[in-house]
């Protein structure tokens, strides 16, 4: 029986441009397409457009998502302290990280006139680098570097370079350590772990990108195994992926997802932290760099895809194979395949509903009985978000008098606070007692046990909220609080546009009634030799009277004007006096 957990390594440097490599002179040599037709997710955001080129050179069909945004940090304190600490000679040894640390502390030196004075006390202490990348900073500077980590530049291999060249025990060393990302402490507590006094240097960190929608597409695909292969370039991909997962509440069937696809590491701290999160790559490269990934992606991931989709009985459509043949194969177990028709099934509905190109209401109206079918339940509200207010747009019960009236503000209530931190909330009994339930006198489903809430959203902004109650208690299983946000997810693009749809023919309409008021003003000032002003109150006056919209009144004038203008142009003019 073989192991779900499939770790690859190949040790021939020479594909990857050693001796044994090199081509005569003058001959360009083309990769292999060894990735041949696989869809392949790369989560990167600076090199976007590099390592898209790399895949498609391999014959891979990249989708390439941003996971991550570099953000300053919202003070600089600690950056300020350490270059003073510096400058008072509080520190033997200077460790940094990345190369962009050490221009940003340049930077901020420089903005504090102290560049001079902060490259001279740098250069008095020893300094450590991990990696390229740093080195090169450091030397652009003329820094000195005591110690530099050698592949696959992880801690480990920062501290053996920093006992190795610099000061084997440690002991009442004075260490400053610039942090790079999210905060690392394994290098941080292994120093202190050796007696040395450490202090972190937090100089910019990274942030979820703005736009979390393709992010969440990525995540959708990888749950469906849609995708062959994905490929992680720094561990903090790995866990933004996994914080918008836990976001749409459906960490586990990422989890499951990537089981029958083949995850490629950039080195060890990418891998430490998949592990991390529960998921085991299936290879690094002997190089920690962006092209030696996709090279040796190119030399396993066909045959290691086979043998993972083998091993958990996925087989999830190839490149080019239908839906249809791949979920009928007769080697896959009874109960998955039921259970991938079911997905699918679940998709084909939302997208044919959705593709109808409906009015507003009509959508939201889908929506309603498509979510009621989903997870019985006994209510069903379509909140949308319209300025800054959640207005109640739609009901799986009949509530004439409060649908499009009734309207809550953010944060009000367990809707409000739903729309607010773009987080669903599942209450199984007394939902009413819950701190943040407000009552509504108009609605008896206030009064109901059990209540599930959800946020629906596009592209990372809120549209609206999907609530579901219950008349006893009932407690939503994490499948169905997975579904339902799916759902919402899926659906909060149709829902934006139908309701812009709906804002622009009534912004029409109202044109059109404007333009029809404007003639039927005119027509009466000529008519009567009356004012604009006096006019106006005429047409109101007899709206007011006759019982019908202004609108109304004004199209019987217009009317009636085209009529007397048709008779005048029919009839025969008059003969001349005799």
């Amino acid at each position: 029986m073989m192991s779900n957990e499939i770790a690859y390594r190949l040790p021939n440097r020479a594909a990857y441009g050693g001796p044994a490599a090199r081509k005569p002179a003058g001959r360009l040599e083309m990769p292999e397409p060894g990735l041949r037709g696989l869809r392949v997710l790369a989560l990167e955001a600076r090199r976007a457009k590099e390592i898209a080129a790399l895949i498609r050179n391999y014959g891979g069909e990249p989708l390439v998502v941003p996971a991550m945004r570099e953000l300053p940090l919202e003070s600089n304190r600690a950056a300020f302290d350490f270059i003073s600490a510096l400058l008072r000679g509080e520190f033997d040894l200077a460790i940094f990280l990345t190369g962009v640390g050490v221009r940003d502390l340049l930077t901020i030196a420089d903005k504090q006139g102290q560049r001079e004075a902060f490259l001279t006390a740098l250069r008095a202490v020893k300094v450590a680098a991990r990696g390229p990348k740093a080195l090169a900073a450091l030397r652009e500077i003329q820094v000195p570097v005591a110690a530099v980590a050698p592949e696959p530049c992880t801690w480990h291999e920062m501290l053996r370079a920093i006992e190795e060249n610099v000061a084997p025990g440690l002991d009442g060393l004075r260490v400053a350590v610039q942090e790079y990302g999210a905060p690392g402490t394994e290098l941080a507590d292994a120093l202190t772990a050796r007696n040395a006094r450490v202090a972190t240097v937090p100089v910019y960190r990274w942030a979820l990108p703005e736009d979390l929608q393709p992010l969440r597409e990525a995540v959708l695909a990888l749950t469906h195994g849609q995708i062959e292969l994905v490929l992680f370039l720094n561990a903090v991909q790995a866990a933004h992926l996994f914080q918008v997962a836990a976001r749409m509440g459906c960490e586990e069937m990422l989890r499951g997802g990537l089981q029958s696809t083949v995850i490629g590491s950039i080195g060890p701290s990418t891998s430490e932290e998949l592990k991390r999160l529960g998921v085991s790559p299936d290879f690094e490269p002997p190089h920690p760099k962006m092209g030696f990934l996709v090279n040796e992606a190119s030399k396993i991931a066909p045959d290691l895809l086979k043998r993972k989709r083998s091993a958990v009985g996925n087989h999830a459509p190839a490149p080019g194979e239908s839906i249809t043949a791949a979920s009928s194969s007769a080697t896959v177990p009874a109960e998955l395949d039921d259970r991938r028709r079911q997905d699918f099934e679940f998709l084909h509905e939302i997208g044919s509903r959705m593709a109808s190109a409906d009015q507003f209401h009509e959508v939201l109206q889908r929506i309603v009985e498509f979510v009621s079918s989903v997870v019985q339940c006994d209510s069903c509200f379509i909140y949308v978000l319209e300025q800054d207010q959640l207005v109640l747009r739609a009901s799986k019960n009949p509530h004439a008098d409060v649908v499009d009236h009734l309207g809550l503000r953010l944060g009000q209530g367990i809707t409000g606070w739903v729309a607010e931190h773009h987080e669903p909330v599942a209450i199984a009994s007394q939902a009413l007692r819950d701190p943040r339930f407000k009552m509504f006198k108009d609605l008896p489903e206030d009064l109901f046990e059990a209540f599930l809430s959800v946020p629906v959203l596009s592209r990372g902004k809120l549209v609206g909220v999907i609530n579901l109650q219950h008349r006893q208690p009932y407690r939503h299983t994490r499948e169905q609080v997975r579904l339902i946000s799916t759902i919402g997810f899926l659906v909060g693009a149709e829902i934006e546009r139908a309701r812009l749809e709906s804002e622009n023919a009534e912004l029409a309409q109202q044109l059109e009634t404007r333009k029809a008021l404007e003639r039927a003003k005119a027509i009466l000032q000529r008519d009567f030799s009356i004012s604009e002003e006096e006019a106006h109150r005429m047409l109101h006056r007899e709206s007011r009277q006759r019982r019908k919209p202004m609108r109304e009144i004004a199209e019987a004038i217009l009317l009636n004007d085209d009529l007397r203008r048709s008779r005048l142009q029919s009839s025969p003019p008059p003969e001349p006096p005799a």
